[in-house]
């Protein structure tokens, strides 16, 4: 890089946080900026047919990286990677864990996600409460703070889906969220709760992270 590229590349880092601060860190997630960060791309929807093949795509790479491992949380951090990579309208991708009754993030790409949710709160919390998928087009129409949780305002469509156990325990949730409205639909919902229920549900689950 340039020294002059360098300077200005410096001087933008330090000009336009990223991230605004709460003024309780301890009970309030961190809330990001407006401005798209440089590692994240725009969302870009795909029409019915092409999603279905980048999910059949999706699904034989996730089948096979997974098939003989049972680390929950190498499963989480592959949905992810793979997800990501392979749909193009995936802003942002992560788990939260339930954990004593409330929801704590686990693995995720995209921007900071926010650290606890409570199942009162958001689309997260109501496909904790609910235990059912949720699918929302437009997230800024609903009520903010109480229906929807702004960690993002570049998010503008989700899909959350709950993640069971083989006893039917609800363990987390799955979030996806685009930065257009309305990326998300049946044929997400179909393919993810597949994927979920296979390697989540079906085949063996360590949940501890350290053995």
């Amino acid at each position: 890089m340039k020294e002059k590229e360098q300077v200005k590349w410096v001087s933008y880092l330090f000009s336009a946080p990223l991230f605004q601060f709460s003024n309780n860190l301890s009970t309030k997630p961190m809330s990001a900026s407006a401005e798209m960060p440089y590692f994240i791309k725009p969302s870009v929807n795909m029409n019915s047919e092409a999603k279905k093949e980048a999910y059949e795509i999706a699904v034989a790479e996730i089948d096979a990286i997974l098939n003989e491992e049972s680390n929950m949380i190498m499963k989480m951090a592959t949905f992810n990677c793979i997800l990501k990579t392979r749909l193009p309208y995936c802003y942002w991708v992560g788990f939260y864990i339930v954990n004593d009754g409330k929801l704590i993030v686990g693995p995720y790409q995209g921007t900071l996600g926010c650290l606890h949710i409570d199942f009162s709160k958001g689309v997260c919390g109501k496909t904790a409460r609910e235990q059912k998928t949720q699918i929302v087009g437009e997230v800024h129409a609903l009520d903010q703070g109480s229906e929807h949780i702004a960690c993002d305002p570049n998010s503008q469509s989700e899909i959350v889906l709950p993640v069971f156990d083989k006893d039917k325990r609800l363990i987390a949730v799955f979030d996806l969220d685009s930065s257009e409205t309305y990326s998300f639909d049946e044929i997400d919902k179909h393919y993810l709760e597949r994927l979920l229920k296979t390697h989540f549900e079906e085949r063996p689950l360590i949940k501890a992270y350290i053995q």
